[in-house]
């Protein structure tokens, strides 16, 4: 059975917060509220990149019942013409912010969401290289009941991510553009198949989570495919 989201009338426009990680680097999100009641999402960006590259995803995730969390990382640039607070504090304040250093950030995100929540469930969503830190973290903290991954794979030469996600044990989707497919398919091969749901992308698909922009002409289905993962989540776990 698919559990269909109803709406609310009204949802509330993101807000601007910030939290702090480990090593005391101010991170910066956009917090998108639908209910004090509802599960959580965590997304997470790709390289040179911002909390804008959600401005048009996390609106719709939040219409679906969720609670969404836009995050900073402290390696990036900018996106939609958003640019990324925590990566120039980073700079400023010469703190490491290598690909690897930016989940520091994502504890720090979860924790926030520790305190926060009313659920001790949550969703985390990755693109691109945060994609790959989604997994190893989710993998390791039973609070993460699905993992959504655009575009994961081996970032963080010479460390391999395929030993982040021996054993996994978590409901992941995963999906990439065409070029990267062969390798994503790869990396993902031993997860087991009642745990993964793999998407491809019609045509030369695109890299991480800008497939999901109204200016991918392949948004739609790639969307409903998303939805019936996330409505599988919701199922088991919320």
């Amino acid at each position: 059975m698919i559990v269909m989201f109803a709406a609310p009338v009204q949802t509330t426009a993101q807000r601007n917060i910030t939290f702090l990680a480990s090593d005391g680097l101010e991170v910066t999100a956009d917090f998108y509220l639908y209910d004090s009641g509802a599960p959580y999402i965590i997304l997470l960006h790709q390289e040179n990149s911002s909390r804008g590259e959600y401005r048009e995803i996390a609106p719709r995730l939040q219409r679906m019942g969720f609670n969404c969390l836009s995050v900073d990382l402290r390696n990036g640039r900018e996106s939609n013409f958003v640019q990324n607070e925590t990566a120039a504090l980073a700079r400023r304040n010469n703190v490491a912010a290598s690909l690897m250093d930016c989940e520091k950030d994502i504890l720090a995100a979860m924790d926030y969401v520790q305190r926060t929540a009313m659920r001790n469930r949550y969703i985390i969503f990755g693109s691109s290289f945060s994609a790959s830190l989604a997994m190893k973290v989710a993998n390791q903290n039973w609070r993460f009941a699905g993992v959504v991954a655009f575009s994961p794979g081996e970032y963080f030469s010479p460390i391999s991510v395929k030993d982040w996600v021996k054993d996994f044990n978590r409901l992941v989707y995963v999906t990439s553009s065409k070029r990267e497919q062969p390798f994503v398919a790869e990396f993902v091969k031993d997860i087991p198949r009642h745990l993964l749901t793999e998407y491809q992308q019609s045509g030369d698909g695109v890299r991480g989570a800008p497939a999901l922009w109204n200016e991918n002409p392949a948004s739609s289905e790639l969307w409903m495919s998303l939805m019936l993962f996330i409505n599988k989540v919701k199922e088991e776990f919320f």
